[in-house]
């Protein structure tokens, strides 16, 4: 599964609301806000910071040799229109679900999830060679996001 780092950047761009700043302090000052509960690494925060800046939502100074961001007004737009669909306060929730994703029921499902995805993908793989398999493994999928479905709604 691709790695996503929406919620990271949606964390950057409140930082940069309340001041500028260059990379590592970025990282710093998410740590600090979850705390200790998310290790920042820089393999997270740069491509982050990359992508919000190649949608035009952060601006970024580096004619003092280092780089410092800051957020702009559509990146402003941006917070706007998350915030209307969230409940409660952003920084609140970043320390709920970085303490969650440090859990050991978290890391569990995270295991368990990952040896899921393997045997899909050996399976689509494997489907390839036996077109016949691909409806039992569609019809099997199909079941399990069902099962899913109906206790999400309970």
């Amino acid at each position: 599964m691709k790695r996503r780092r929406g919620f990271v950047q949606i964390a950057i761009l409140h930082l940069l609301e309340e001041d500028f700043m260059h990379g590592y302090q970025i990282m710093k000052e998410l740590e600090e806000r979850s705390n200790g509960a998310y290790s920042a690494s820089a393999g997270t925060v740069y491509p982050a910071l990359q992508e919000l800046a190649d949608q035009n939502l952060i601006d970024v100074d580096d004619k003092s040799g280092k780089k410092v961001y800051s957020i702009n007004d559509i990146g402003k737009k941006r917070l706007e229109e998350v915030a209307k669909h969230k409940d409660g306060d952003f920084w609140n929730e970043w320390k709920e679900r970085m303490i969650w994703k440090n859990s050991a029921e978290s890391i569990q499902l995270t295991v368990a999830m990952e040896r899921w995805e393997k045997e899909v993908r050996k399976s689509m793989k494997l489907a390839r060679k036996n077109p016949g398999s691909v409806i039992e493994l569609i019809t099997l999928i199909d079941e399990m996001t069902e099962r899913l479905q109906k206790k999400n709604n309970t």
